[in-house]
């Protein structure tokens, strides 16, 4: 279908969509969706998922949770979504223990699309990803604790018929308040793990140096559950977070100012740094721990570690998102995440063309011709408007959408049509012709 014709049929699958969207049936007022199940089945029930762009979309959205980019937190990205086209961006990281994760998306200005983001975890012992949480735009930013070691996958998706840029955060911070008044991460001296009594045990929380007589403050709210004095743990409080489901453990205190039952917030003393206990020939310090139900002690660092500073913006070029670049090398690499030590994706040869949908600090985010997503350093590409060459068409020459035989037309060009070549990928080249429209022709 030539894109001349097309338009009315978009203004007719938005309308349709749109309507569809104000009704609920029995099963979306009982059945507890997120905003993107919502979406989807909506799409179902109104037939769409039968037309190419509904499909596409549909496909857009699982393709996301198999093939996902790999980045490193904090993480910042501009990306770009086109109305003539359904497609998902998907970023897979590792998270610690006790980390909140937040996330926070910004549509540029002019941008008026809902765009959907869904968290998840990637369980070695399940088939499929596990929903951790979703939101869309009218939220614009939510934050989850996360449960274990793991990494997590976070969706983006942009509603269909919608054209825009957005920029996303990815960012840690602590789920607790620091347990020593005054302090921060930089004053552990001992970590998690480190040999104790000649290697017969492991250290079972950190050790938080500060003067003697400094206060040891609640990292959360909750109530008191034990106050006494052990041989090894000196004086102790025991706090119940009773929002987290975990004990936080205080030791080597030199005075406890709380009873056992008392309900305490954040920030409330619990006790006054000292060295009692096995602590003795030690400097003052708080030992603290978290024992969580089923758990045991787990490592308490991820929990009150300082919050992210805030990530690096793109330094490329922003007029490059949604525009065609090409390779300028004879080889490149495509990866898997923005790095130079990162997964090769694909190799790209000199003059392929290559569709920019994110911009992160010195590297783009790529779409290749045929779908393929990963990131390619800035330096490796150039603007595809300024063409390799002009050519005459021999005969008469149908303008593709995609380098595909068979795909829809955008335009027909009549024989020696003068068309700009402007880039190339599988016996297919990308050409601008006389009006400016872009597509592919083969040959």
């Amino acid at each position: 279908m030539p894109l001349r014709l097309r338009a009315p049929f978009y203004l007719a699958f938005f309308v349709l969509l749109t309507a569809c969207s104000q009704q609920q049936t029995l099963q979306g007022i009982f059945q507890k969706s997120t905003p993107h199940e919502t979406y989807a089945r909506r799409l179902r029930q109104a037939g769409l998922d039968e037309t190419a762009l509904g499909r596409d979309w549909l496909a857009a959205a699982n393709r996301a949770l198999r093939d996902s980019l790999v980045v490193t937190l904090p993480f910042q990205e501009t990306g770009y979504f086109s109305a003539d086209r359904a497609t998902a961006a998907a970023y897979r990281y590792q998270v610690r223990e006790g980390e909140t994760v937040r996330i926070s998306l910004t549509l540029g200005a002019g941008t008026e699309a809902r765009v959907f983001l869904d968290a998840f975890e990637l369980d070695p012992s399940r088939t499929t990803p596990r929903p951790l949480t979703s939101t869309d735009t009218t939220a614009l930013a939510f934050s989850y604790v996360a449960a274990d070691n793991r990494q997590h996958l976070l969706r983006v998706q942009p509603e269909l018929l919608r054209t825009g840029r957005f920029t996303l955060r990815i960012q840690r911070e602590p789920s607790l308040s620091f347990p020593v008044r005054g302090k921060n991460d930089v004053a552990v001296g001992s970590f998690w793990g480190v040999d104790r009594d000649g290697g017969a045990r492991r250290h079972e929380g950190i050790d938080i140096f500060a003067k003697r007589g400094t206060p040891a403050v609640a990292a959360a709210a909750g109530y008191i559950t034990r106050v006494n004095e052990t041989p090894r743990g000196g004086r102790v409080v025991w706090l119940a977070d009773t929002e987290h489901g975990q004990h936080l453990y205080y030791a080597h205190l030199d005075k406890q100012l709380v009873q056992p039952g008392q309900q305490v917030k954040i920030g409330d003393t619990l006790g006054l740094v000292g060295n009692t206990g096995n602590a003795r020939t030690t400097p003052p310090h708080l030992h603290f721990g978290i024992y969580r139900s089923g758990r045991g002690a787990v490592d308490p660092f991820p929990f009150v570690r300082r919050a992210d500073a805030l990530p690096p913006a793109p330094r490329t070029a922003p007029e490059r998102l949604g525009q065609w670049v090409r390779v300028k090398d004879k080889q490149t690499n495509l990866q898997n995440t923005p790095a130079s030590k990162g997964t090769t994706v694909a190799g790209v040869a000199r003059n392929t063309a290559l569709l920019v949908v994110g911009s992160h600090t010195d590297w783009y985010r790529v779409q290749r011709p045929d779908g393929q997503l990963g990131y390619i350093a800035a330096r490796a590409v150039v603007p595809a408007a300024a063409p390799l060459r002009s050519m005459a068409l021999p005969v008469a020459t149908d303008l593709y959408t995609k380098p595909l035989v068979g795909a829809a037309t955008l335009d027909s060009l009549p024989a020696q049509s003068k068309v700009a070549v402007l880039g190339e990928f599988q016996g297919f080249r990308l050409v601008r012709s006389a009006s400016g429209t872009i597509g592919w022709v083969a040959g």
